[in-house]
């Protein structure tokens, strides 16, 4: 079986554990098989570089690490307010709605 979020790129998450808690910012990649996403802002960390064509300096460089899933919520577009992640069909169609507001995400 195939590992499930409850997130998607683009969503806009509130982080709820860890340095960052209480931040606010969009996934730019979900990675289901680690049940883990990067979260635009959030858990920076210094990487160091050797020199090559696309960096020719090489260095150290700032860049967003993965954070569990479990540690961020979605957040209603419509609502403004971090909610659960509900299901409804309409016709053979499934949507993601907000548990708070019943509007789609």
């Amino acid at each position: 079986m195939r590992p499930r979020l409850h997130v998607r790129r683009g969503d806009t998450v509130l982080v709820l554990a860890g340095k960052d808690r209480g931040k606010r910012g969009k996934v730019i990649r979900a990675i289901p098989s680690e049940q883990r996403v990067v979260v635009e802002g959030i858990n920076r960390v210094k990487k160091h570089v050797r020199p090559s064509k696309k960096n020719p300096q090489g260095g150290i460089i700032e860049q967003e690490a993965p954070i569990h899933a479990s540690n961020v919520q979605v957040v209603c577009p419509s609502c403004s307010q971090p909610t659960r992640v509900g299901h409804t069909f309409q016709g053979k169609e499934k949507f993601r709605v907000c548990k708070k507001c019943g509007a789609r995400l």
